[in-house]
C-alpha cells in the first residue's frame, strides 16, 4: 500500500483538484447543497491536497476565524482512498500547521457524528449539542492548543 503525501496547496492552481474531490464526497455522496459547500470562503482559506500515487485523493481547508481560533474545515478523502488513514494524515498536517503558528490558542471543527472517534483520537473533544449542518448530523469539537 502506498504512503499518502500532503501539500499545502494555493486553491486557484488547484481548484479542479478540490472541486473535485469536494463534489464527489459532499455533493454527490452526502447530497449536501453546492451552496453550503462552496461558501465563498476558500480564497481567504489555507488548502490542503493529499496524493496517493500522484492522485489527489483527499482535501481539507483551514479558516481563520478571529486571532486565537482556527477552524479545520472541508475535510474530504474519495472514497476508494478511505481507510488509508488519509483523512488523520490530513488532520495532523493541518493541527501541525496550526500549532506552528504558535498565535492560535484553539481549534474547532464540526465533525460528522458518524466519525467523532477521529477526531477524539486526535485531541479534540465534543463541546455543546448535536446539530445539523448540510442535513446531516454533526457535533462541534475543540481541541486547546497549549504553549509549547
Amino acid at each position: 500500500m502506498s504512503k499518502p503525501t500532503i501539500q499545502i496547496i494555493n486553491y486557484q492552481e488547484n481548484l479542479e483538484a478540490i472541486k473535485t474531490i469536494r463534489v464527489n464526497v459532499f455533493q454527490q455522496e452526502q447530497g449536501v447543497d453546492p451552496d453550503l459547500e462552496f461558501d465563498g470562503y476558500d480564497n481567504n482559506c489555507l488548502h490542503f491536497l493529499a496524493y496517493l500515487d500522484g492522485q489527489s485523493v483527499g482535501t481539507a481547508r483551514i479558516r481563520y476565524l478571529d486571532e486565537s481560533t482556527a477552524k479545520i474545515e472541508r475535510l474530504a478523502v474519495l472514497s476508494h482512498a478511505r481507510g488509508q488513514g488519509i483523512g488523520t494524515a490530513l488532520m495532523k498536517q493541518a493541527i501541525a500547521f496550526i500549532t506552528e503558528q504558535k498565535k492560535y490558542g484553539k481549534i474547532i471543527i464540526h465533525a460528522q457524528v458518524y466519525i467523532q472517534k477521529l477526531y477524539e483520537k486526535l485531541g479534540f473533544e465534543p463541546i455543546g449539542d448535536r446539530f445539523t449542518e448540510g442535513n446531516i448530523l454533526h457535533i462541534k469539537m475543540v481541541k486547546f492548543i497549549s504553549e509549547q
